[in-house]
């Protein structure tokens, strides 16, 4: 029979202080403490555990999307933000490890203009215990490597054992960050994940494959872990959970303590790609018309 934990523990320093007054000698109290360690190191006891989220705002799928007069991004003045749906996924996945845990703390960390606030508070409101809000100066940053350095001059300092993703932004689409902060943080990392189970020290990751297929991997922790979008079904935040989240701490970082002047890479151009329709008669015999087609699959469709 399997005893809870909590019996085990009790039932156990029970023994300790009957062997304590039965011999009260300084090998019986050795022999004792011993025991209980042992017991103490076998029963898998939790671990208080520090899960960072990253999330994204991004414009809304169903706002207007009006291009900025340079053309390298667009004009947010008439932009709708939502947090980013992938993003939302990594964040219930950290809350459900919590509460399965029944210990730990959920951080919510963004990087933008004042505005991603809201999104912060947003996982405020649906269970995280605070956020860490990276201030941006400037134009958005879009450069994946520049991004990363920026979430990992920040995180190092916090000794974070998970860190959770989203598989992707939906505004750029990059899904580079979890992966690059692991290398840099040195950690273990995981991407697609369609399912996790901590342990102790470790965590147990399935991952989606090509043509249905799935693969179980364990990694050591600390671990950064890109979900899958699909893997759980998002909370909506409470009445509660809202008016709680107002007294939540932000930790807000100023861009001079992060912020990285080289880049890597940059958005050159943003347009809307230009359609026309022009139809062609094609007449004559069925030899020519052949010929006719074969010409425009190849000089103008380019498809052979």
């Amino acid at each position: 029979m399997i005893l809870p934990k909590k019996n085990i523990i009790s039932n156990t320093i029970r023994t300790q202080k009957s062997l304590m007054m039965v011999g009260g000698s300084p090998v019986f109290q050795l022999y004792s403490r011993l025991k209980l360690t042992r017991l103490f190191y076998l029963i898998p006891i939790g671990i208080f555990m520090k899960i960072a989220v990253l999330v994204k705002q991004i414009p809304g799928s169903e706002s207007a999307l009006p291009i900025s007069g340079n053309h390298n991004w667009i004009d947010e003045g008439q932009v709708s933000f939502v947090m980013n749906p992938p993003d939302n996924f990594a964040l219930e996945e950290a809350l459900l490890i919590k509460e399965r845990r029944g210990d730990g703390e959920v951080v919510i960390v963004s990087m933008g203009p004042a505005r991603v606030q809201k999104v912060i508070r947003e996982g405020l409101a649906k269970g995280a215990d605070w956020g860490i809000y990276l201030e941006e100066d400037g134009p958005i940053e879009t450069d994946p490597l520049s991004i990363a350095k920026s979430f990992s001059s920040v995180l190092k300092n916090e000794n974070f054992d998970l860190v959770l993703t989203g598989l992707q932004s939906d505004d750029t689409g990059m899904g580079q960050t979890g992966v690059l902060i692991g290398e840099m943080l040195g950690m273990s990392t995981g991407t697609l994940a369609m399912e996790t189970d901590v342990q102790n020290g470790s965590i147990r990751v399935k991952r989606e494959l090509e043509s249905g297929w799935f693969q179980w991997v364990k990694l050591p922790m600390p671990a950064s872990i890109s979900i899958q979008s699909g893997l759980n079904t998002p909370r909506y935040p409470s009445l509660r959970g809202i008016m709680g989240a107002k007294k939540k701490e932000i930790k807000v970082v100023p861009a001079s303590e992060y912020q990285s002047i080289v880049k890597s890479q940059s958005i050159e151009k943003i347009f809307v790609p230009q359609t026309s329709k022009q139809t062609e008669v094609i007449e004559g015999d069925a030899d020519s018309a052949v010929a006719r087609i074969v010409e425009i699959l190849k000089s103008e469709i380019k498809v052979l």
